[in-house]
Protein backbone atom coordinates (compact mmCIF):
# COMPACT_ATOMS: atom_id res chain seq x y z
CA UNK A 1 0.00 0.00 0.00
CA UNK A 2 1.33 3.45 -0.86
CA UNK A 3 0.47 6.82 0.59
CA UNK A 4 -0.09 7.81 4.20
CA UNK A 5 0.20 5.05 6.79
CA UNK A 6 -0.86 5.26 10.39
CA UNK A 7 1.69 4.93 13.15
CA UNK A 8 0.31 1.47 13.95
CA UNK A 9 0.61 0.34 10.30
CA UNK A 10 4.17 1.64 10.16
CA UNK A 11 5.13 -0.13 13.39
CA UNK A 12 3.66 -3.41 12.11
CA UNK A 13 5.46 -3.14 8.75
CA UNK A 14 8.76 -2.35 10.44
CA UNK A 15 8.31 -5.26 12.86
CA UNK A 16 7.74 -7.62 9.92
CA UNK A 17 10.70 -6.27 7.92
CA UNK A 18 13.17 -6.28 10.83
CA UNK A 19 11.96 -9.43 12.57
CA UNK A 20 15.14 -11.41 11.93
CA UNK A 21 17.68 -8.64 12.50
CA UNK A 22 19.60 -8.07 15.71
CA UNK A 23 18.63 -4.45 16.43
CA UNK A 24 17.89 -2.35 19.50
CA UNK A 25 14.19 -1.90 18.83
CA UNK A 26 13.63 0.35 21.87
CA UNK A 27 16.22 2.81 20.56
CA UNK A 28 14.77 2.57 17.05
CA UNK A 29 11.21 3.29 18.26
CA UNK A 30 12.35 6.13 20.50
CA UNK A 31 14.27 7.88 17.72
CA UNK A 32 11.58 7.14 15.15
CA UNK A 33 8.91 8.63 17.39
CA UNK A 34 11.04 11.71 18.12
CA UNK A 35 11.36 12.25 14.37
CA UNK A 36 7.66 11.65 13.66
CA UNK A 37 6.61 13.89 16.56
CA UNK A 38 8.92 16.72 15.53
CA UNK A 39 7.68 16.54 11.93
CA UNK A 40 4.05 16.52 13.05
CA UNK A 41 4.64 19.45 15.41
CA UNK A 42 6.45 21.47 12.75
CA UNK A 43 3.65 20.83 10.24
CA UNK A 44 1.01 21.77 12.81
CA UNK A 45 2.74 25.05 13.68
CA UNK A 46 3.29 25.92 10.01
CA UNK A 47 -0.40 25.29 9.25
CA UNK A 48 -1.67 27.26 12.24
CA UNK A 49 0.51 30.04 13.58
CA UNK A 50 2.82 30.60 10.61
CA UNK A 51 0.34 30.05 7.75
CA UNK A 52 -0.71 33.68 7.28
CA UNK A 53 2.61 35.32 8.21
CA UNK A 54 4.63 34.44 5.11
CA UNK A 55 7.20 32.84 7.41
CA UNK A 56 8.56 29.37 6.94
CA UNK A 57 9.52 27.26 9.94
CA UNK A 58 13.17 28.10 9.31
CA UNK A 59 12.41 31.81 8.95
CA UNK A 60 10.58 31.76 12.28
CA UNK A 61 13.46 29.93 13.98
CA UNK A 62 15.98 32.46 12.62
CA UNK A 63 13.82 35.34 13.87
CA UNK A 64 13.43 33.58 17.24
CA UNK A 65 17.21 33.21 17.61
CA UNK A 66 17.83 36.88 16.79
CA UNK A 67 14.91 37.94 19.04
CA UNK A 68 16.29 35.99 22.00
CA UNK A 69 20.02 36.72 21.56
CA UNK A 70 19.83 40.15 19.97
CA UNK A 71 22.15 41.38 17.26
CA UNK A 72 24.33 38.44 16.21
CA UNK A 73 26.75 37.34 13.55
CA UNK A 74 25.25 35.08 10.88
CA UNK A 75 27.50 32.13 11.79
CA UNK A 76 26.14 32.21 15.35
CA UNK A 77 22.54 32.53 14.15
CA UNK A 78 22.99 29.57 11.78
CA UNK A 79 24.50 27.44 14.55
CA UNK A 80 21.75 28.31 17.04
CA UNK A 81 19.04 27.70 14.40
CA UNK A 82 20.60 24.37 13.43
CA UNK A 83 20.98 25.29 9.76
CA UNK A 84 23.88 25.81 7.37
CA UNK A 85 25.26 29.26 6.61
CA UNK A 86 24.14 28.74 3.01
CA UNK A 87 20.55 28.12 4.09
CA UNK A 88 20.73 31.14 6.37
CA UNK A 89 21.73 33.37 3.44
CA UNK A 90 18.47 32.66 1.60
CA UNK A 91 16.37 33.00 4.74
CA UNK A 92 18.01 36.34 5.58
CA UNK A 93 17.30 37.68 2.09
CA UNK A 94 13.63 36.75 2.46
CA UNK A 95 13.35 38.22 5.97
CA UNK A 96 15.07 41.41 4.77
CA UNK A 97 12.57 41.68 1.91
CA UNK A 98 9.74 41.46 4.48
CA UNK A 99 11.57 44.13 6.51
CA UNK A 100 11.74 41.84 9.55
CA UNK A 101 15.53 41.60 9.69
CA UNK A 102 18.41 43.89 8.83
CA UNK A 103 22.01 43.19 8.04
CA UNK A 104 24.58 45.72 9.29
CA UNK A 105 28.35 46.01 9.11
CA UNK A 106 30.15 44.43 12.06
CA UNK A 107 31.27 47.15 14.49
CA UNK A 108 34.93 46.04 14.59
CA UNK A 109 35.50 43.97 11.45
CA UNK A 110 34.43 45.36 8.09
CA UNK A 111 34.55 41.90 6.50
CA UNK A 112 31.72 40.64 8.73
CA UNK A 113 28.09 41.60 9.30
CA UNK A 114 25.55 41.29 12.07
CA UNK A 115 21.84 40.50 11.96
CA UNK A 116 19.18 42.24 14.02
CA UNK A 117 15.40 42.40 14.02
CA UNK A 118 13.85 45.57 12.69
CA UNK A 119 11.05 47.28 14.63
CA UNK A 120 8.62 45.41 12.35
CA UNK A 121 10.32 42.09 13.11
CA UNK A 122 10.34 42.81 16.84
CA UNK A 123 6.63 43.67 16.74
CA UNK A 124 5.85 40.51 14.77
CA UNK A 125 7.65 38.29 17.27
CA UNK A 126 5.87 39.93 20.22
CA UNK A 127 2.51 39.33 18.51
CA UNK A 128 3.33 35.91 17.13
CA UNK A 129 4.98 34.17 20.04
CA UNK A 130 1.94 34.11 22.36
CA UNK A 131 -0.02 32.45 19.50
CA UNK A 132 2.87 30.05 18.95
CA UNK A 133 2.93 29.19 22.64
CA UNK A 134 -0.83 28.52 22.67
CA UNK A 135 -0.23 25.96 19.93
CA UNK A 136 2.69 24.49 21.89
CA UNK A 137 0.26 24.00 24.78
CA UNK A 138 -2.22 22.38 22.39
CA UNK A 139 0.46 19.99 21.11
CA UNK A 140 1.20 18.66 24.63
CA UNK A 141 -2.38 18.93 25.89
CA UNK A 142 -2.64 15.15 26.42
CA UNK A 143 0.33 15.20 28.83
CA UNK A 144 -0.05 16.29 32.43
CA UNK A 145 2.47 18.67 33.95
CA UNK A 146 4.74 15.91 35.28
CA UNK A 147 4.87 14.13 31.91
CA UNK A 148 5.63 17.44 30.16
CA UNK A 149 8.56 18.02 32.52
CA UNK A 150 9.76 14.42 32.09
CA UNK A 151 9.56 14.72 28.30
CA UNK A 152 11.45 18.03 28.31
CA UNK A 153 14.11 16.59 30.62
CA UNK A 154 14.52 13.44 28.52
CA UNK A 155 14.84 15.37 25.27
CA UNK A 156 17.29 17.79 26.87
CA UNK A 157 19.45 14.85 27.97
CA UNK A 158 19.51 13.51 24.41
CA UNK A 159 20.52 16.91 23.02
CA UNK A 160 23.24 17.38 25.66
CA UNK A 161 24.59 13.87 24.98
CA UNK A 162 24.85 14.60 21.26
CA UNK A 163 26.36 18.05 21.84
CA UNK A 164 29.03 16.55 24.09
CA UNK A 165 29.90 13.90 21.51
Amino acid sequence: MTGHHTLRQTEEAIGQRLGGLNVDSEAMWAVSNIYRASSAIRNHLEQTVLRDTGLTWTGFVVMWVVWIWGESEPRHVAAEAGISKGTLTGVVKTLESYRHLRRSPHPTDGRRVTLALTATGERLMRELFPQFNRQEAFVVKELDSERRRDLATSLKRIVEHLENG
